[in-house]
């Protein structure tokens, strides 16, 4: 079982020595991430629906920023509920940090955790990782296995490590230099990618890509993850990891359904049914409920306090699954996700996932930019990629002026090849919606004339 005095630390990525402040080490993380470009960048990259017409739906920021803040409430109970169930056994160190610094600690993970996703959604990180599928003879000589594994399964989750503890050219070590800590709540599947196997919680997707390995296992150590495997290597979850995926889950479950019924997609009697089941199976205060219900006109307004009702039982039933497979967690054995679990027990949940399945993101503008997204992201590689991967005394003119339009602190030159497109890769997949989009139709020869 995990120690709970030695899973978290102040130490961080870069080797920075701690400081004295008005701020915690955890509050500096949460604040970090706020004015970090990745994370600002955030703001015009897709969460479901194209960005924006009319109605503001949400982006990954807004998302972001949403999900960090129910992570703050399951970090900060849960902080409390560690305390009162151990305090004989922590040290004044750890009896302080579950007392008053998990909920940051959750609240920054749950910030950062989508800083790794490429423009577009899931079809941007699809576009990726078939660029490599689609052109495997000509590159796979060029990687060992691990390495390949990593470019076919390019996951989000994997660059977000990336995006935050890697020393990018000409930049500090450490990336942006967050606790080891907060980097140990987002990683959902702490494996490498030749260890990937569907229907294993912890090794759905993976964690890290062979470049931060040394990165990776520096974060297990300091947060004393649970090594299951070292060939290749595999980590059980983080304890702090189930309240960020819980956060996630809980918020686009939900809003998912109120941006559909903002834009049309959804009527307000469907989604107000679906909210209203939920409600109704986790409370017994359903006639006070109905009386305000009945009390807002506006039908936004309806459907965002019904929206608000969810997620408050929401997170109230993650809170209690957690402190119930508490020891489970510890050990490294729970084998579900806590909203999944209670799904397999709520037919309410278990409703408004169908019906978003059927009725959201299969509807016809979201697949429609899915399979732009996919387009845009796949060519914009094929424009880099065979370009960067010849030596530079073969380049063609055309394949300097390609490798012009990357930045310089994405070009590894005196890198391995996998550098060298582990660098493209961090270029394409930092790009925004917009700036993708430009990018694409001005080397496509779609838009001609100069911009600045």
């Amino acid at each position: 079982m995990m120690n709970l005095n030695q899973i978290f630390t102040n130490q961080r990525t870069g080797n920075n020595p701690h400081t004295k402040a008005s701020r915690t080490d955890f509050q500096r993380d949460f604040d970090r991430i706020i004015f970090s470009s990745a994370f600002r960048r955030l703001q015009n990259k897709t969460q479901v629906f194209p960005l924006p017409g009319s109605v503001f739906v949400h982006n990954r920021l807004t998302h972001s920023l949403e999900v960090s803040s129910v992570g703050r409430s399951l970090g900060s109970v849960m902080g409390e509920f560690i305390y009162d169930e151990f305090k004989s056994d922590l040290t004044e160190e750890a009896k302080s940090f579950y007392l008053h610094s998990l909920g940051n600690v959750i609240a920054a993970g749950c910030l950062c955790h989508d800083v790794g996703n490429p423009a577009f959604g899931h079809s941007g990180e699809d576009a990726i990782a078939s660029y490599f599928e689609r052109n495997e003879s000509d590159l796979k000589p060029k990687f060992n296995e691990k390495e390949w594994a990593d470019l076919v399964n390019f996951e989000g989750n994997a660059n977000a490590i990336r995006v935050l503890a890697q020393q990018q050219q000409g930049k500090d070590a450490g990336g942006i230099q967050l606790t080891f800590s907060t980097l140990a709540s987002i990683a959902k599947y702490p494996c490498e990618a030749i260890a990937k196997t569907k229907g294993v919680v912890h090794r759905k997707k993976f964690g890290f890509f062979q470049n931060e390995k040394e990165i990776f296992l520096e974060i297990a150590s300091k947060t004393q993850l649970i090594c299951e495997n070292e060939e290749p290597y595999i980590f059980k979850r983080h304890p702090f990891v189930w309240l960020v995926e819980a956060a996630d889950d809980i918020c686009y479950n939900i809003i998912d359904m109120e941006d559909a019924h903002r834009l049309g997609i959804v009527s307000t009697a469907d989604c107000k049914n679906l909210f209203f089941e939920l409600v109704k199976s986790e409370t017994d205060d359903v006639k006070r409920i109905e009386s305000k219900l009945s009390s807002i006109s506006n039908e936004n307004e309806q459907i965002s306090y019904l929206r608000a009702k969810v997620i408050n039982a929401l997170i109230n039933t993650s809170m209690e699954r957690y402190k119930q497979d508490f020891e489970k967690i510890l050990n490294g054995n729970l084998d579900k996700a806590l909203l999944d679990l209670y799904k397999d027990k709520n037919k309410a949940l278990q409703d408004i996932e169908s019906f978003s399945i059927e009725k959201i993101y299969n509807h016809k503008a979201v697949v429609e930019i899915e399979n732009a997204g996919y387009n845009v992201m796949y060519e914009l590689l094929d424009h880099f990629i065979p370009s960067i991967l010849k030596p530079e005394e073969k380049r063609k003119s055309y394949d300097t002026k390609a490798l012009k339009l990357i930045p310089k602190q994405f070009i590894y030159n005196s890198g391995t090849d996998y550098q060298k497109v582990l660098g493209v890769i961090d270029f394409v997949s930092g790009m925004t919606d917009n700036y993708a989009t430009d990018l694409y139709r001005k080397i496509k020869g779609i838009d001609i004339g100069m911009t600045v």
